[in-house]
């Protein structure tokens, strides 16, 4: 569903991501690298960061904010650092601290919206592994997470600054 969608839409591919920590297997040992101070050359990245310069060479724009728990956890740590690969490749990522998030009323579960008018709600169990998405046709649930998509990224640091604000270093 989702390779349909990211080759499908035409301009715009936004996502929430609400969660402090994500279970994905394929990204375990880049994390352990991580967080013991290794170097990584990420193969798991290395098809979405192809993917992204190829979408963004075409025009299409790929946005995401996440919304973190300040201090970081572990995982929001490498979050930031990965997110200098995806940026540099075409993706602009974000960050909104989970209390501003809250005071501006946003939801707390993950989605993706695409060209304004397909949405997708993301399911995770208690261990945050992905179950999968979900499709959403209801209109007045597409423009609700327009406005969000809108309020998160009025209020959201530009990755850069929010690594020198919170890490201290890029």
């Amino acid at each position: 569903m989702f390779r349909q969608l990211f080759h499908s839409f035409e301009y715009t591919a936004f996502r929430l991501e609400a969660r402090d920590s994500y279970d994905a297997s394929y990204e375990n040992e880049s994390l352990q690298k991580f967080l013991a101070g290794e170097p990584d050359d990420l193969p798991w990245m290395q098809s979405w960061l192809d993917m992204l310069q190829e979408a963004t060479a075409k025009g299409r724009r790929f946005a995401r904010v996440r919304l973190v728990t300040l201090p970081l956890t572990d995982y929001s740590r490498f979050g930031v650092w990965c997110a200098q690969f995806t940026n540099g490749a075409g993706e602009d990522i974000r960050y909104l601290p989970r209390d501003e998030a809250q005071a501006a009323e946003l939801p707390s579960y993950d989605y993706w919206l695409f060209d304004s008018s397909k949405l997708v709600r993301m399911h995770f169990d208690d261990s945050d592994v992905f179950l999968g998405g979900e499709v959403i046709e209801d209109a007045s649930e597409i423009v609700k997470h327009n406005y969000w998509r809108d309020t998160a990224w009025h209020h959201a640091i530009r990755r850069d600054d929010f690594a020198e604000q919170h890490l201290g270093r890029l």
